[in-house]
């Protein structure tokens, strides 16, 4: 029976139908006993509160690229994937929950609010991974990690217990970043810097001797309540007399010193600036050089505190107003000035961050730094792909501070620190002593021991940041910290792909903590991605609302064709690529172009199939097997061992866009443009049987090549062609069989340049039949002239193939026109007298139009169009010409005539030129 593919390429019914077989039976199942040489990835973990954007879709795709032509190229593989606790993110949601209803996390209590959390997790939080589904991901979904399952909140009690008994976890007050929304510290990946429309207010602190005043200036004035320094730089001459000198703070009436400090930037406003060491990074570490006090002004909800005096209670903004206007009325105000400038929001609670005095729980960063820089350093581990991120990544070890790492949160991992508040009549207080185990039990055995049979403990109600149990990630999702089969064979994991906004805080903590814990780097190589920019060359947004929704695409495209445009836009590693959209009609040009791509793959396959005569490739064999291949034959094969190389090639180096771009143009134009044309004649019924058969060999050979090198960019039409093609039952998949690979003995590179010019004589005779009007029916004569030897030679071998595409009765290949019979009526230059000429490289093509075409009435047709053209030339610069229509229409309108003004104009052109030629 003969096995073939429906006329129409369904790309819905085949991704779902594919995606669900892959994973009913676990076709990306790892297996460490197995053996082999591993490749193991990582999936950067979504946030279990996501929805799949265009990043994701790009990023899962070049790692899907990656895994699956690892696989067929033999390698175990093992592609894990999971999700992202996203503790604020998470923890937002469900308190607006709880706010709709009239309520507060408090008024549940912690365990009735984890139990919500846990509910909704079981709900709504598979959303992006059963999205992530729908991209065909090759990932071995029986091994899929949540950072809060049991294995994992258990790998992090063991690393934080381990580093405090290390003495690199300690509690302290320090200032952080705080959201008074969420009333929480939050890492700086979670502050958003946006560029705002602000003021700079001036004002003047008397000196306290009364000889004169120091102007300072400042973004946020409600600050000054806590200033307890001004500072100048000690190379400023302007102010040297005064350092050791002291100013009254307005308002405050406190008497603070005046500094010399190198941070000072002498050029900036006045060259003085007010230092608040408790709500400001680089006033607190001045502060911390010349022993200032720490005023902390501000409450944890964004109201200000007993220390601001009588704007106590106000909320900050308020109190900016407030602290302004009572400036203005001392007469200490100067000027208020328009500032544009930059100020962080918290991602999450879409406020300005205060820097706070906060206590909280931190890491020792240095030793671990140290590790991973030694890493970098000594054996250049990781490699960076492309090699300028590897500065970017060293300069960011080298400067890291401390790490912050408690929350004030509920959903997350509980620091497992229990308090003895029986010391401290009840209470937790920055003095409270406290037992740091993984246990309650351990805690409760250790405090006894310590403070007696009656100590009373209290857990610390923190959580710890995402970011810490993500730095686990590549080894406790492995298994660390039990020694498992999946940790010893595939650790350390062989490639994370990521974007380079998080090499600092997700990758650097990744390598700190993984050179920690196992003495190793957590992967081989990092290959840093761009980003998806929109239509107009923009980063995508929340704020600009200007994404584009992956799904919407597949839905219309299919996802091969999405995934292959973001694999074939990348051009170079690590390159920002831009997605064509139309928002009017929810289209894109590019995308179409990958889903005309899947149907020109679908149409090619099903015409080879359709003359197999129902064999598969393994029942007619290797053509490269035995003699009888033909010139069209050999060619074919050269041109598809190169494509093999060149994959081969750009994959094992990143170079996934130029991969798939050499696939696009060999199976479009080499394999279904040209070689499909060239052997058509060679599959009729009445074709010699040796030369048919070699036709069907390679056909097969060839097709089932270009599934297994396509596959990894577009894993479903290539597994439902590959099925059909070779008749396999179940049990096999397209994605476990080998990549191919070249066979150098049958690139021929000589061939291929001879048939460039065979194409490039072929392309010539059709422009030219298209010029004179010739009837696709009509077979002409074609005199091809060269003095090169070898160019005849090479048209002469190949003459069967120009005259069957090109409709060529009567081929002559000759040294010198002269040479010829005179033609009726004679030529004339340029082509002139009854002919039509063009040039191929040094090649002269001339076909006799003398009873072909009616030349006279090919002129008079000519002449028609012509005129027509020049008439809406005429009309259409009339319109422009008209200042009442350029002014009254709309810009649309206007742009629509010019181009059409334009477009006549290029055609007049092309007919003046045809009419040359009559």
């Amino acid at each position: 029976m003969t096995a073939n593919l429906p006329p129409q390429y369904d790309p819905q019914a085949t991704e779902a139908k594919w995606q669900k077989y892959w994973e009913d039976n676990q076709t990306f199942k790892a297996d460490p006993e197995k053996g082999g040489e591993p490749y193991c990835v990582v999936i950067p973990p979504p946030n279990v509160t996501g929805s799949l954007h265009m990043g994701h879709a790009f990023e899962e795709t070049l790692i899907d690229v990656l895994v699956r032509y690892h696989r067929m190229t033999g390698r175990n593989t093992l592609w894990l994937p999971g999700t992202d606790h996203a503790s604020i993110a998470v923890q937002t949601i469900l308190e607006k929950q709880l706010k709709a209803e009239g309520k507060t996390r408090h008024d549940l209590g912690r365990e009735k609010f984890l139990e919500r959390a846990w509910e909704w997790k079981a709900e709504s939080g598979n959303t992006i991974t059963n999205q992530l589904r729908s991209l065909g991901v090759s990932v071995d979904w029986s091994r899929e990690r949540f950072t809060m399952d049991e294995g994992l909140s258990a790998a992090v009690l063991e690393a934080f217990v381990r580093l405090y008994d290390e003495g690199l976890i300690y509690r302290g007050n320090y200032l952080v970043n705080w959201c008074p929304a969420s009333q929480s510290a939050v890492s700086d990946l979670e502050v958003d810097q946006q560029e705002v429309e602000g003021h700079l207010w001036h004002f003047r602190y008397p000196l306290t001797d009364g000889s004169g005043y120091l102007e300072v200036a400042t973004t946020r004035p409600e600050t000054m309540l806590g200033d307890t320094g001004v500072a100048v730089n000690p190379q400023d001459d302007r102010y040297q007399h005064l350092i050791g000198k002291t100013v009254t703070l307005p308002i405050a009436n406190r008497e603070i010193p005046i500094i010399a400090d190198e941070f000072v930037d002498p050029t900036f406003g006045t060259g003085c600036v007010k230092v608040t060491p408790a709500h400001d990074p680089n006033d607190f570490e001045m502060g911390k050089r010349h022993n200032l006090p720490f005023i902390n002004i501000m409450n944890k909800d964004g109201t200000l505190n007993e220390n601001a005096g009588e704007f106590q209670g106000q909320d900050r903004f308020f109190a900016r107003k407030n602290v302004v206007q009572r400036l203005e009325t001392d007469g200490v105000l100067v000027k208020i000035e328009d500032y544009k400038h930059t100020v962080p929001y918290s991602e999450r609670g879409k406020v300005p961050v205060e820097p706070l005095i906060s206590t909280q729980w931190f890491v020792k960063i240095d030793p671990l730094s140290q590790r991973a820089l030694e890493a970098l350093d000594q054996s250049n581990s990781p490699v960076f792909v492309p090699e300028r991120w590897t500065k970017v990544y060293r300069d960011w070890l080298v400067k890291l501070k401390d790490w912050c790492i408690s929350r004030q949160l509920w959903w997350g991992h509980q620091i497992p620190a229990w308090y003895a508040v029986s010391e401290t009549n009840g209470e937790i207080t920055d003095t409270t002593p406290f037992i740091v185990a993984k246990t309650e039990a351990e805690a409760k055995e250790k405090a006894t021991a310590k403070f007696g049979n009656d100590v009373e403990l209290a857990r610390d109600p923190d959580v710890l940041d995402t970011w810490f149990s993500s730095g686990l990630w590549p080894f406790s999702t492995l298994g660390w910290p039990d020694e498992t089969n999946d940790l010893e064979f595939y650790y350390p994991t062989t490639t994370l792909v990521t974007g380079f906004d998080i090499i600092f805080f997700w990758v650097a903590r990744m390598t700190m903590m993984a050179g920690h814990f196992t003495g190793k780097m957590p992967f081989d190589t990092v290959y840093i991605h761009g980003l998806v920019l929109d239509e107009n060359g923009q980063k995508m947004s929340k704020s600009k609302n200007n994404g584009i929704d992956p799904l919407l695409l597949i839905g219309k495209y299919g996802t091969d064709a999405l995934r292959y445009t973001l694999v074939k836009e990348v051009v170079g590693a690590g390159q920002n690529i831009r997605m064509e959209y139309d928002r009017k009609t929810d289209e894109s040009k590019s995308v179409e172009a990958s889903r005309n791509f899947t149907n020109k793959l679908w149409n090619a396959a099903r015409f080879v199939m359709m003359n197999l005569e129902g064999q598969t490739p393994q029942q007619l064999g290797s053509p490269s097997g035995g003699g009888g291949l033909e010139l069209c034959d050999r060619w074919i094969l050269s041109r598809y061992n190169q494509v093999v190389q060149q994959s081969r090639n750009c994959l094992e180096n990143y170079g996934l866009g130029e991969a798939a771009k050499g696939l696009y143009e060999f199976i479009w134009g080499d394999f279904c443009d040209w070689y499909i044309e060239l052997v058509k004649s060679r599959l009729q019924q009445d074709a010699e049987p040796n030369s048919k058969k070699m036709a069907q060999q390679t056909f097969a050979f060839v097709l089932e090549g270009i599934l297994k090198l396509l596959h990894p960019f577009m894993p479903h039409i290539t597994e439902e062609i590959w099925h059909t093609l070779t008749q396999t039952g179940d049990g096999e998949c397209l994605a476990l069989q080998a990549y191919p690979e070249a066979d150098i003995s049958l690139i021929d590179a000589d061939l291929e340049q001879q048939f460039e010019l065979l194409f490039g004589t072929i392309r010539t005779i059709r422009n030219l039949r298209a010029d004179a009007d010739i009837k696709p029916s009509v077979k002409v004569t074609a005199i091809l002239q060269s003095e090169s030897e070898k160019e005849r030679q090479i048209i002469s071998d190949g003459g069967v193939y120009i005259q069957d595409l090109a409709k060529v009765e009567n081929l002559t290949v000759t040294a010198s026109l002269d040479a010829e019979p005179p033609l009726n009526p004679p030529l004339g230059k340029g082509g002139q007298g009854g002919s039509i000429a063009g040039v191929v490289g040094t090649v002269q093509v001339l076909i006799p139009l003398a009873g072909v075409v009616d030349l006279a009435a090919l002129r008079a047709k000519l002449e028609k169009k012509l005129s027509k053209v020049e008439a809406e030339i005429k009309h259409s610069a009339a319109r422009l010409t008209n200042q009442k229509f350029v002014d009254k229409a709309t810009p649309d309108v206007v742009q629509g005539a010019r181009d059409a003004l334009a477009e006549a104009q290029k055609q007049a052109e092309i007919l003046r030129d045809r009419l040359k030629l009559f």
